[in-house]
């Protein structure tokens, strides 16, 4: 009866093991975690704060071109005397290039008010144009600042799905972390269940005088190596969720601490390509030009080379030309003509261009940095994919050939408890056979995690979005 007991035992630990392994409580899919990741993490928000500060300064840049409406009033009495009694008042309308359309009413008394400020008793109106006619035409500082600003918003949206998808990545490394974990824990705990009920079985063939002493020291070596590495796996799983937590949020940033019951979903394996949308990816397909990181720096440097465009034009001479009409009746039709105008001329040229020359240095040699950064990451990339995809290639087989080492080593055990059954065998060499069955399994997690580990890094070289 010892004996039949024993087998029975035997035969039934793997069903036990099956038991312990399907979840029992809820169960969080890995694409419900990023998609809580994805809406809730402070970091993620933080990302979409780099469009709204582009759009504010695409915003501000676009100020430089409002009208604006000028108004000037001097006035001084002293001892009953009017000195003066000034009104200057100007709307000014910029455009793209370098010309300004202005409208001037200017209305001025007084005593002693200069003879160039006499002007009709009505006041003065006046309709004219200022020009730059050299540096500023074609390019000027808020023409650049207006266009750099539009390649900012741009370049903002993919340093914005770079951001993101490096945080989508750091989740998914510790989901796994934490599949992985519990995964180890959910195996000891099977062999440890194994282990006490052997332990048990050994303890009564003992007192009934069909097993010897040292049995009964074996099987409670094995029963408390069980117990021991059950302990450490329950570690680990403890502090892997306490690490996942750290991901987890809600709205209005509340924190979300994993309750115990939670547990991963341990056929994340058949899942893994739809989830991280690489389903369909090839290597000889990728276009690199497509990625984020190097549409950044190709917008980077379009924004460079306006500043160098900018500083060229530095380089010419500064010609402003101003002309405007005068009227003392501007509601009247045609009193806006050339006999009655006001015009001015202003010219400024550096001797030596030494400041501008500088500057233009520089701009190009910014232009050059960008140029051998946006070299580096193209052949980086394109080695990174490759690297990454032979590196999947590898563990795939790796998978396949520990998953027939776990099952032979499982035929191995099972055969080793029949001989045990029949007594052609001994409890060590069950308990070898169990300890290899183990090892094995737990290289199995280990690779599944690292064959994980490797598709999120695609993932996150690709940068696509969930």
């Amino acid at each position: 009866m010892r004996y039949i007991f024993l087998f029975f035992l035997f035969l039934f630990s793997g069903n036990i093991a099956a038991q312990i392994d399907n979840p029992l409580d809820s169960v969080m899919s890995l694409d419900e975690y990023l998609g809580y990741v994805k809406s809730y993490h402070p970091i993620v928000k933080q990302a979409n704060l780099i469009i709204n500060e582009s759009e504010s300064k695409l915003l501000k840049a676009r100020g430089a071109f409002d009208p604006k409406l000028e108004v000037d009033y001097d006035r001084k009495k002293f001892k009953n005397t009017e000195y003066y009694d000034k009104l200057n008042a100007t709307f000014k309308i910029p455009t793209w290039y370098g010309v300004e359309f202005k409208a001037n009413f200017e209305e001025n008394t007084g005593e002693f008010l200069n003879p160039e400020f006499n002007v009709p008793t009505d006041g003065l109106y006046s309709a004219g144009v200022s020009v730059s006619l050299a540096k500023g035409l074609l390019i000027n500082e808020r023409m650049a600042m207006l266009k750099q600003a539009k390649l900012f918003t741009q370049q903002a949206r993919a340093d914005q799905q770079l951001l993101v998808n490096e945080i989508l990545y750091e989740a998914s490394i510790t989901y796994f972390k934490w599949l992985k974990s519990y995964r180890n824990r959910t195996v000891y705990q099977s062999f440890l269940s194994n282990a006490a009920l052997r332990f048990d079985g050994i303890k009564k063939s003992y007192r009934a005088g069909e097993k010897a002493a040292i049995d009964t020291l074996e099987a409670r070596l094995t029963l408390n190596t069980r117990k021991l590495d059950l302990e450490k796996a329950r570690i680990k799983y403890i502090k892997s969720s306490l690490e996942l937590s750290n991901f987890l949020w809600l709205n209005n940033d509340t924190p979300v601490e994993l309750r115990p019951s939670i547990q991963p979903d341990t056929t994340t394996f058949n899942r893994i390509d739809e989830i991280l949308n690489v389903t369909a990816f090839d290597s000889e397909d990728f276009d690199v030009e497509t990625h984020p990181k190097i549409q950044s720096l190709n917008l980077k440097y379009e924004s460079l080379q306006l500043n160098k465009r900018l500083k060229q034009n530095n380089l010419l001479p500064q010609i402003d030309l101003q002309y405007n009409f005068l009227s003392q009746t501007p509601d009247e039709t045609g009193t806006f003509n050339t006999q009655n105008y006001k015009a001015g001329l202003n010219i400024s040229f550096p001797l030596f261009l030494r400041k501008e020359r500088g500057d233009l240095r520089l701009a190009k040699l910014k232009l050059q940095d960008v140029e051998f950064e946006r070299t580096t990451t193209r052949v980086n990339l394109k080695n990174k994919v490759d690297a990454v995809t032979q590196e999947i290639e590898s563990y795939q087989i790796q998978n396949r050939l520990t998953q027939q080492l776990v099952d032979d080593y499982e035929v191995m055990l099972q055969a080793e408890e029949r001989k045990f059954f029949l007594g052609e065998s001994s409890l060590f060499l069950v308990n070898s056979r169990e300890a290899k069955l183990i090892e094995n399994k737990i290289k199995a997690i280990d690779l599944e995690n690292k064959y994980f580990t490797t598709k999120a890094s695609l993932f996150n070289i690709m940068a696509n979005l969930l």
